[in-house]
């Protein structure tokens, strides 16, 4: 080539190369940055709202530095001294002002964003709480604030320091005045722009603590939340709708809209659980509720309110011990109900959860559950996290759908790391900028470590994803999403990226030093065009004289891009989902730029305006109204609706009002037109207070307890519900055919109702919403019972039939769940009964599982006889871990805190009773003479006080009786308490406690036992204990009837005889009610024995059965409500058209006619704590099959509360009362007693008014009805206590066990066990001895004792130090310890702490020929559990409903 054209082909070239340089820097020329050095990291790094002004705390060298325009410099505050600024705080309604608090008096203010800084003093040190300043949101009263510090007086062991809070309208320019002493934290009442109000704008809450408090040790019980309109000059103690109970309070706090307070439950028996109270007008507080409370606990340290919209609260609740696996809930718009919303959530130690919402789109959150949680919670096993997403305020939720392309198997969606896991401060995953969201995560079926992990990206608030980066960045977003800048977070590295077309492509910019990125930001509202990083500068980059701690100011103004222009401009609709695209009646959208358009938004500051098209209305736009509550998503009445006054005036039987239709729509919500779900409805003014049905009798009915809300089924096999005690009624799932319900006995909130085919039905919040799920199997047809519960209210254990189709494997089959039935696992084929082996009081291993199955199996269960024996098997680790323990049982149950088996033994063809108190460790009992289980039927009556009281049957069918005999403490020995109590054919026993009065118990006896084996009739009398079976004696008879006429009672043996348990249709009719303490009812009659039903009448005794009054003639059944202020009978020998009720026990009675059709009443219910005015009759038209339920509500009677005075008792409504009262004697049990119950005569409401605690006012001295009959003694006809004919006394107990001084022969008698009494004529102890061990040896031994082990050490050390030089190996002694009489020093020293398993017996009785169904009838009682005397009988369970 000729030169010159080699000359002009470089000019071109070179040409080329410096057009397209230019060009391309001209393009892109790259941000502006400049770097800053501080000696440390920021403790707090903060924008002032809405300016170029930024605060860099530096707390270790407390020192303030400020920059002015968004980082690119900054200037230390000179104001301060250097070491001083120990905290920085904003505040947070005036951007122009901040503060820093000191270690000392002296504190500074800035009104200027940090130009200028003055001084304030304060009369006491700063208090280091979270938050020591609180502020009012008035802006015009910026300047209220309250100041908490801490102030110490000097004592004579020191300082004693407790906190104040000062308060100032003047911003501090004056001194702080006191505001309120002792308290914990102070918060005006407006300090929040989301909880709107109309109080008094001066209001402030406080929780302090009461004047009965000493300082500096201060009880929970004494912390209370105190308000005040003027600054406390005067105070209120916020009663919280609770009254005096409003103690013990925890958090008080402002969470968006709600106000909530946090108390410590401090009622006997709470286990120290919190509630939860909540206002959004500062008016009216209310409870919060939770569903399954059983197991949605909220305890101390267990819960987290976490980020909460304007339209609910969300709560994360720890379900069980020490974990980190919550559940969380969210609530209804005041914040009173809440639901489940997600279960399985992923959180910390520290009480953070893995849930953050999408900022500024209402109802789109982004939460992580653990896929694993069982394995977690079970084995410690690594968290499986899975990331799901919600669009809808958390009423459901979903997978984050992975970027395209990026899953190879199924299951698969993306995870991303959240809260517990951060790298940066501010929102997880997004920003003001409109819809854009990023995060650190992995694709596939769970989260990967965040090492592993690449950075994801969302333009439409979470709806779909794509992967702008391998590896883990930090993330910010600028001027309004149109720049977003990234930076490795996994290694050092020199340079940042950058992307200004919505993540589509990315350019790198160099800062020109190597670093490690710590926090990336920008202004609060994401508006600006400049970032601030900080860094920690790698040891080769760090500039010399300077920190290595490093800000980088990041300026993309410099890019050269054009101001957008409306054509650059687009509408972005949040949630554009077509399931959920409105939320609280608006669809929300927002403008922003287009993500092709290149250019920059410029609004700086002015935060993207939310903009919302109103939707038509729709069902989840309405909550319940006033008075109402969700039931299976519909809103039911809790009761009658208050008519207006104006309305139902003419009485006619077709007039109508307008009432409520139930709805009321969200506070807040914007929807228009669509459903008019609140509109007014006509109704009857006669309303709608009787169910009938043609489904034949009620064979089932139960309420939730603590809720109004009761279950019938018919034996039509429907189920229908009431959520208003019985006032209106819905059928659930007519399709189906149900077989039974059962109540879950650990969860008052949950119920499972049973169909004929694998599929059940399920509540966990009172049957609001009842939920579909599948069973493993049919139920099965053996008659086990199909559901077992335990404490950890999702474990189940499920009895099904398997192959019965076929029929030649049928087989009852368990399986079990440890999600409440989402995941079944194999128990055991060829079963009787399986249950848990934990329970209330058995507080053994909750993995464990007993199962009584056949040892052969194979072929059909339906033939299997005796000679296929049924074993007894416990299996730990949810039935992985097998072990037999028996091999062949009757049966097994538990009972209290003891588990009893009935174990065949074959050899012999009789019973043995087995009884562990830990599932593995067994023993049996001794019993008197002639009465041993394996010879007698048997019953176990009751173990409420210390001791166990059996029956035996004596005399078979078909007049059975026998004899009650009560244990020791520990069940091991039973003695006879009484002879020939009453029993029926099917092992029932008349035996009954009276209810909130321990000890005090009724039997009915044959008094012909001769005469009755003969002829089969019994004459039965009814005699009452008062000192827990020790001694038995009649009724005393009233001497006059209700209507004044004297009882013909001439002879001895005249006396009140009552009908008890044996006669009962529903064994939940009990005698008393533990809501009003001493008052029973009986039905029976006066005379030397008892007469028929239909001969007796209607008594009451107000004293614990001392004395009786005739209340009223004939049979009736009764019932007690709120706490026996009003007591209703209805007759029980005929039909009836009317009940009589009475609001002061007895002394007048009123009708009340509830029909114009007479009704037989079979029962009347109200809820099973007794508190309730409302009550149901239970019945049937005699005509027909027709079941009917009448609703009957006196709360109309009254509307004055009951006044109570817990700081005097017995000086307002209530009364002081003890059972001793009408007797001779003040004490009982050794003890005299004081309950608190409602005045007879006064005519108030109970309710929920909380009472005193029963009083123990003195021990007393023992007398003879402390005692009774020693093991092998009985009493004679004198009344003392004789050896039985033919055996021996027990040895005598010298084991001192207990750490007495002396141990004493046994005499015939033994001190009754729940008394109390001291000193007196102890009849129970013979001669006096020494008691071995620590108390029996001298000062001599004892100085021995102490001297020696300085010796052994002497003999160690010489030993050690010859033994250096010694071969071989030294063994130290230990192990073979003498275990002789116990009186020498060895045997002292060494002895070996043994335990004595007691024993609980068990009911017997013979197997039915037929199979029982598989409900579990009415015959439910507390106390009773029948196990068979054959081994071809079975157990048959009553679950406690009361």
């Amino acid at each position: 080539m000729a030169p010159w054209h080699r000359t002009a082909a470089f000019m071109w070239s070179t040409l080329a190369f410096l057009l397209c340089f230019a060009f391309t820097f001209a393009a892109d020329p790259g941000p502006e940055h400049a770097i800053s050095y501080f000696d440390n990291a920021p403790t707090r790094l903060f924008f002032f709202d809405d300016t170029t002004s930024v605060i860099y705390h530096d707390a270790i060298f407390g020192e303030i530095h400020v920059s002015h325009d968004e980082g690119k410099t900054w200037k230390r505050a000179d104001d301060i001294p250097p070491g001083e600024a120990a905290m920085f705080i904003e505040h947070p309604f005036n951007n122009r002002v901040a503060f820093v608090l000191t270690n000392s008096y002296t504190h500074y203010r800035t009104d200027n964003r940090g130009k200028s800084w003055r001084t304030f003093n304060v009369p006491e040190l700063l208090a280091y709480v979270e938050a020591p300043l609180s502020f009012h949101s008035d802006p015009k009263k910026w300047e209220y604030t309250l100041f908490q510090a801490t102030k110490c007086d000097t004592v004579s062991s020191g300082e004693q320091c407790r906190d104040v809070t000062y308060y100032t309208k003047d911003g501090f320019a004056s001194s702080p005045q006191l505001l309120l002493d002792d308290v914990s934290r102070c918060q005006f009442a407006h300090s929040t722009k989301d909880f709107k109000h109309d109080a008094h704008e001066d209001l402030i809450y406080c929780v302090a603590y009461d004047s009965s408090a000493t300082i500096g040790s201060h009880n929970i019980a004494s912390s209370r939340l105190y308000s005040s309109t003027d600054f406390f000059a005067t105070k209120q103690n916020e009663d919280l709708g609770i009254g005096k109970n409003a103690k013990g309070v925890v958090v008080f706090a402002i969470v968006s809209k709600f106000a909530v307070v946090v108390l410590k439950d401090l009622t006997p028996g709470s286990e120290g659980d919190m509630l939860f109270y909540v206002t959004v007008n500062t008016k009216e507080w209310a409870k919060a509720h939770f569903p399954h409370t059983s197991q949605a606990r909220l305890r101390e340290n267990a819960y987290t309110i976490v980020e909460s919209t304007v339209h609910s609260l969300a709560v994360d609740i720890v379900l069980q011990d020490l974990t980190t696996v919550g559940t969380l809930f969210v609530s209804n718009s005041n914040g009173t109900y809440f639901v489940e919303s997600l279960t399985d959530t992923n959180r910390n130690i520290a009480g953070y959860v893995d849930y953050d919402t999408i900022y500024g789109v209402d109802g789109v959150g982004i939460a992580n559950v653990i896929a694993n949680a069982q394995d977690v919670e079970r084995k410690m096993a690594a968290k499986q996290l899975r990331s799901v997403i919600t669009f809808n305020d958390g009423s459901s939720w979903d997978s984050l759908v992975a970027p395209r392309g990026t899953c190879s198997s199924e299951p698969c969606s993306l995870h991303l790391h959240s809260v517990t896991d951060m790298h940066d401060n501010g929102p997880v995953f997004s920003s003001p900028a409109p819809g854009f969201a990023m995060g650190v995560g992995s694709v596939g079926k769970a989260l990967a470590p965040y090492e592993e992990s690449n950075t994801y990206m969302s333009t439409d608030a979470g709806l779909t994803w794509s992967m702008v980066r391998e590896g883990a960045c930090q993330y910010e977003f600028g001027d309004s999403g149109t720049v977003i800048v990234i930076v490795d977070d996994e290694q050092p590295t020199d340079s940042i990226m950058y992307s200004t077309d919505m993540g589509r492509t990315w350019n790198t910019y160099n800062v020109g030093i190597q670093f490690r990125a710590k926090r990336l930001t920008t202004v609060s509202d994401s508006t600006s065009q400049k970032f601030l990083l900080l860094v920690q500068v790698t040891r080769q980059s760090q500039q010399p004289n300077e920190g290595r701690n490093a800000a980088i100011y990041l300026d993309f103004a410099t890019l050269g891009r054009r101001k957008c222009g409306p054509n650059d401009k687009e509408s972005w609709y949040a949630r554009a989902s077509t399931k959920s695209e409105c939320i609280m009646g608006a669809k929300q959208w927002y403008t922003r730029r287009k993500a092709n358009a290149d250019c920059y938004m410029g609004e700086k500051f002015h935060d993207p305006e939310v903009h919302d098209d109103t939707c038509p209305c729709e069902e989840h736009d309405y909550e319940c109204d006033y008075n109402y509550v969700r039931s299976d998503g519909k809103c039911v009445p809790t009761g009658p609706e208050r008519i207006p006054s104006t309305q139902c005036t003419l009485g006619t039987p077709d007039e109508k009002y307008m009432g409520s239709s139930g709805y009321r729509k969200i506070p807040g919500n914007m929807c228009q037109g669509g459903s008019r779900m609140d509109k007014p409805v006509s109704k009857d003014c006669s309303g709608g207070e009787c169910f009938r049905s043609d489904g034949g009798d009620i064979v089932q009915s139960a309420y939730f307890r603590d809720s109004k809300t009761v279950l019938v089924r018919l034996a039509d096999f429907t189920i229908w519900q009431s959520s208003n005690e019985g006032y209106t009624w819905e059928q659930k799932f007519p399709e189906e055919r149900f077989l039974a319900f059962y109540m879950h006995t650990h969860s008052n909130e949950r119920a499972y109702l049973i169909t004929d085919s694998n599929k059940f039905f399920y509540t966990t919040d009172t049957g609001r919403y009842w939920h579909s799920a599948e069973a493993p199997s049919p139920p099965n047809t053996f008659g086990a019972q199909v559901l077992r519960f335990q404490t950890k209210s999702d474990y189940l254990i499920w009895i099904g039939n398997a192959d019965c189709e076929s029929g030649y494997n049928c087989r009852a089959q368990a399986q079990y769940t440890r999600n409440n039935g989402r995941n079944w696992r194999l128990v055991e084929d060829y079963v009787v009964n399986c249950d848990w082996a934990r329970d209330e009081e058995l507080r053994i291993d909750s993995s464990q599982i007993l199962c009584e199955s056949y040892a052969d199996k194979k072929g059909s269960q339906v033939f299997f006889g005796k000679d296929n024996a049924l074993q007894l098997v416990s299996g730990t680790d949810y039935y992985a871990t097998k072990t037999k323990l028996f091999d062949h049982v009757a049966g097994f149950t538990k009972f209290s805190e003891f588990l009893v088996v009935a174990e065949y033994l074959p050899m012999r063809g009789t019973l043995n009773i087995q009884v562990s108190l830990d599932g593995q460790t067994f023993a049996s009992g001794n019993f008197p003479p002639g009465m041993h289980p394996d010879s007698h039927a048997y019953t176990v009556l009751d173990s409420s006080t210390k001791s166990i009281f059996l029956h035996m049957t004596m005399n078979e069918f078909p007049t059975p009786w026998g004899n009650m005999l009560k244990s020791n403490s520990n069940g091991t020995y039973f003695g006879l308490s009484i002879e020939n109590v009453n029993r029926n054919n099917e092992g029932f026993v008349d035996f009954e406690k009276f209810a909130g009065l321990d000890g005090i118990a009724m039997v009915n006896v044959v008094s012909n036992p001769a005469e009755a084996a003969l002829t089969g009739r019994k004459a039965l009398q009814t005699k009452i204990t008062h000192n827990d079976g020790g001694t038995w004696k009649p009724l005393s008879p009233p001497s006059v009837d209700s209507l004044g006429v004297k009882y013909p009672c001439k002879s001895a043996g005249c006396a009140l005889h009552v009908h008890g348990y044996t006669e009962r249709v529903d064994a939940r009719a009990t005698y008393s009610s533990p809501s009003v303490v001493g008052v029973v009812m009986a039905v029976g009659n006066v005379g030397d024995s008892l007469a028929t039903y239909t001969e007796s009448d209607t008594f009451l005794s107000r004293d614990g059965g001392f004395t009786w009054e005739e209340v009223h003639k004939d049979a009736h059944l009764w019932k007690f409500g709120d706490s026996g202020s009003i007591i209703v009978i209805a007759n029980d020998e005929e039909p009836t058209d009317h009940v009589l009720f009475t609001t002061d026990e007895g002394l007048t009675w009123r009708e009340f006619k509830f029909t114009t059709e007479k009704i037989r009443v079979r029962d009347i219910v109200t809820v099973p704590e007794d508190t309730s005015r409302k009550f149901m009759l239970l019945g049937r038209y005699p005509a027909t099959s027709s079941s009917v339920i009448v609703h009957l509500d006196f709360s109309p009677l009254t509307h004055k509360r009951c006044l109570v005075d817990n700081e005097h008792p017995g000086h307002d409504d209530f009364e002081l009362w003890s059972p001793s009262e009408e007797r001779d004697s003040l004490c009982l049990f050794g003890r005299q007693t004081l309950y608190h119950r409602r005045k007879r005569d006064v005519n108030c409401v109970v309710g929920d008014t909380p009472k005193a605690l029963d009083n123990i006012v003195r021990n007393c001295t023992c007398t003879l009805e402390d005692f009774e009959c020693e093991f092998n003694y009985v009493r004679n006809g004198e009344g003392k206590c004789v050896l039985v004919p033919g055996t021996t006394p027990r040895p005598p107990d010298d084991s001192c066990r207990n750490g007495e001084d002396y141990w004493y022969e046994r005499t015939p008698y033994h001190k009754v066990l729940y008394s109390t009494c001291e000193g007196g004529d102890r009849i129970d102890r013979g001669t006096r001895h020494l008691c071995p061990g620590i108390n029996g040896h001298s000062k001599i031994f004892w100085t021995m004792v102490i001297l020696l082990p300085f010796e052994i050490t002497a003999l160690v050390a010489w030993w050690w130090y010859k033994g250096r030089t010694t071969k071989g190996a030294a063994r130290l002694p230990g192990g073979n310890y003498s275990r002789g009489s116990g009186s020498g020093m060895m045997a002292t020293l060494a002895s070996v702490p043994w335990f004595l398993l007691g024993l609980a017996g068990v009911a017997v009785k013979y197997r039915d020929s037929n199979r029982e169904s598989v409900w579990m009838g009415h015959r439910e009682r507390r106390g009773y559990r029948d196990v068979p005397v054959d081994e071809d009988a079975q157990v048959v369970y009553f679950e406690d409903e009361e």
